[in-house]
């Protein structure tokens, strides 16, 4: 992330605040679309949760902590870490087949994207909005191999932004 990214985010929290107390869904997704907006560069591509018809067309790339992914997940989701990501845990996946990565909300996973572009990974692309925009979109995440409605949402400041599903930090 940029390094003016949190003094942006937290000028802002207070409008954010607003639309989410406010009650109107619609406010929120346009305040949650404006923070995603600080979050990501735009020259890295993302694909929005609708644009992703079929899973199996991506090698899939969980990009948070493991008591995240635990926690639940996307189908056929392979866990990689952030704080912990070697190309190691990478070495297996082709590099001309395309990868989905994805954390909470995008931050983390974009930047796990722009390393495996570096080490030659053709097609790669970050989830738009993460795995809050996921669940939100009422997209199935799974528990190991089992449906659930459970979301870690990292903190309890970025769970305001799940609307759907039960939250867990």
């Amino acid at each position: 992330m940029k390094s003016f990214h949190s003094q942006y985010i937290i000028t802002l929290l207070p409008i954010f605040a607003f639309f989410i107390f406010s009650g109107n869904a619609e406010a929120q997704s346009l305040a949650y679309k404006a923070l995603l907006s600080t979050l990501y560069d735009t020259d890295f591509p993302v694909l929005k949760p609708s644009q992703v018809t079929d899973l199996s067309e991506y090698q899939i790339l969980d990009t948070r902590e493991k008591e995240e992914f635990e926690v639940s997940h996307l189908k056929g989701a392979e866990w990689v870490g952030y704080n912990t990501f070697s190309m190691e845990n990478v070495a297996e996946l082709d590099k001309n087949q395309p990868v989905l990565v994805y954390c909470t909300v995008g931050a983390r996973s974009q930047g796990i994207g722009k390393k495996l572009k570096d080490v030659g990974f053709k097609e790669v692309y970050n989830l738009y909005g993460g795995l809050i925009e996921w669940v939100n979109e009422d997209k199935p995440i799974f528990q190991g191999n089992s449906p659930t409605k459970k979301v870690h949402t990292y903190s309890q400041s970025w769970g305001i932004w799940l609307t759907k599903g039960e939250k867990v930090y």
